[in-house]
């Protein structure tokens, strides 16, 4: 039996003009409080009003539940000055399926996931799931001490669906903070760190191919629990580092992929837009509100879930424009070289947004060349991080313990290497999950 329709209702504008102004010039510091799904009361009428960023599309329609899914009931109303498109419906509260349905300018229609929806309902719908804003969580009073360059700091990095995950059952954020955060304190570690949690559609890219960048994953639960779980940790005496990829997005056709029609969020050139190693789609950080968007993600889980500090995932593949590709297919930068201006940019930038913002929260790269300068501040011409991953360090160590005892006076130099340039950043020697899976493995 068809349910009721709730008919759409005009109220004064949900973005006014210093929103436009700083979506349209990529500065909305916190874009996330005016894009996406947000339950309010317009008119004295409780509802939801949707607002999401498709510039080039024909038509938008929020579609769920609610209205059966029917595309031309609820019609956005678009915003030409930023590329918004807004739309409150009467009645529409939290727990809702909802999508997007986008006629993009190419002609074709597609049911598309909320890039900035703060629940996700998973697989195999997608769907975003009506939700307040959460609250924002007071930093742990022991963040800055525990988190300073002259602290001592060990890191446990854990991917949560495989922690004594019982067959057929992953586990839950509940158990997780009975079981995962007492085994980490007991271990003596200060922080704990989790492998991407952001909803994504591949569990075997263990959340390195993100679709839902916005909400936890709704494998484990809420993302009430998760904020519970970070409070546990928090009470605990950790600190929780999150890892975060904004290198690349997967190009499933419900989420990011050419949202409007047109390559929205990615390059349009393969030469720049796809990235070799992964199949996977790479972000166009030349775009304001590309940028925008990330920089924006960065701050939500820090301050909305009381993230400690962001471990950058893939930050070698983002500084070249050369990275995995052979000779005549990548664009050099406007001076003829293979430096990623635009990515750069944008490191200096969510590391600035983090450091005026969160305070005695830490960034950490992933990253595995020689670029100078990844732990130095933007005014010295460096990216603005406060710690490096030293893969070097960690490949050298374990060859070198991995060689036949009998063999290993010929191969010191692979322990002694890393004191030549130990001091030119500030570095986290890692023992990656890299090493254990893929075929590798660690020494025995």
């Amino acid at each position: 039996m068809l349910q009721s329709v709730r008919s759409p209702q005009r109220a004064e504008p949900w973005l006014g003009e210093i929103d436009i102004w700083l979506l349209r010039e990529g500065k909305h510091l916190r874009p996330w409080e005016k894009l996406g799904a947000h339950p309010c009361v317009e008119g004295g009428v409780a509802g939801t009003v949707f607002a999401v960023w498709a510039p080039n599309a024909r038509q938008l329609a929020v579609v769920g539940d609610f209205n059966d899914w029917n595309t031309a009931t609820h019609v956005m109303q678009p915003q030409s000055d930023c590329g918004a498109w807004v739309l409150f419906i009467p009645g529409v509260g939290e727990g809702e399926l909802y999508k997007f349905s986008v006629l993009g300018a190419d002609g074709l229609r597609h049911f598309k996931t909320d890039p900035y929806a703060f629940r996700s309902e998973g697989g195999p719908g997608h769907a975003g799931v009506v939700m307040a804003l959460p609250a924002p969580v007071p930093p742990p009073a022991h963040r800055v001490r525990a988190n300073a360059l002259s602290a001592p700091i060990s890191i446990y990095e854990v991917h949560v669906g495989s922690w004594r995950r019982q067959q057929g059952h992953w586990p839950d954020w509940q158990a997780l903070a009975q079981t995962l955060v007492p085994y980490v304190v007991d271990m003596g570690f200060t922080h704990l760190e989790l492998m991407p949690i952001s909803e994504h559609p591949f569990y075997g890219s263990w959340g390195y191919q993100p679709t839902g960048l916005y909400a936890p994953s709704a494998r484990y639960g809420s993302p009430q629990a998760f904020r519970e779980f970070i409070a546990t940790a928090h009470a605990a005496g950790l600190l929780v580092l999150l890892d975060w990829v904004p290198a690349h997005f997967p190009g499933d056709i419900h989420a990011l992929s050419r949202f409007d029609g047109t390559p929205q969020y990615e390059h349009a050139d393969p030469r720049e837009g796809i990235h070799r190693d992964w199949d996977t789609l790479i972000y166009n950080y030349g775009r304001h509100e590309v940028r925008n968007f990330l920089v924006g993600n960065a701050l939500f889980w820090m301050e909305r879930y009381g993230i400690d500090g962001l471990r950058v995932d893939a930050v070698a593949s983002m500084l070249y424009r050369d990275y995995s590709r052979p000779e005549g297919e990548w664009i050099p930068n406007s001076n003829g070289g293979r430096e990623n201006y635009e990515a750069i940019h944008f490191l200096r930038e969510v590391n600035r947004v983090i450091g005026e913002e969160v305070p005695g929260a830490i960034t950490l790269a992933e990253e595995s060349t020689a670029f100078s300068g990844v732990t130095r501040p933007p005014w010295m011409g460096g990216l603005g991080f406060n710690f490096k991953w030293n893969l070097g360090w960690m490949h050298d160590t374990l060859a070198y313990f991995s060689t036949d005892p009998i063999h290993r006076k010929h191969h010191h130099d692979l322990i002694s290497f890393a004191m030549v340039y130990a001091y030119s950043e500030h570095f986290v020697m890692p023992l990656s999950h890299d090493e254990v899976v893929h075929g590798k493995g660690a020494p025995d």
